[in-house]
């Protein structure tokens, strides 16, 4: 089955490009974990707060704050496409290092997606 790819872009023959399913899961767990509360005009709670995270301090309450805001988003926005089976968070430089293993719903096919949330300047 093909999904729209994310970002939006065109293919070679001029037309929406697609993906397959596991990389289109992927891109939705990267526009959850990438897209700040507030962000989007007609869903205003979309999002994980985690790109406010970048900048605090190592730590590990900082890396279980990360965990819990990713674990609670994920759950509220994509339940009905993966189960969230573990995340990792590491600080490396100015980024954040996710890595969200997880089961797709329909097939219960394994799946890791790894994320980098690039520091900006507050």
């Amino acid at each position: 089955m093909s999904q729209i790819d994310y970002p939006f872009h065109f293919d070679g023959r001029g037309r929406t490009a697609q993906t397959d399913t596991s990389s289109y899961i992927r891109d939705l767990i990267e526009q959850v974990l990438l897209t700040a509360p507030g962000e989007r005009v007609m869903r205003p709670s979309f999002g994980s707060g985690v790109m406010q995270l970048v900048f605090a301090a190592a730590s590990p309450e900082v890396a279980a704050t990360t965990q819990f805001l990713i674990q609670g988003a994920l759950q509220q926005w994509l339940s009905d496409v993966i189960t969230v089976d573990a995340i990792d968070v590491q600080a490396q430089d100015s980024a954040l290092l996710i890595t969200v293993q997880y089961i797709e719903n329909r097939t219960q096919t394994r799946g890791v997606a790894r994320i980098s949330a690039p520091g900006v300047a507050p």
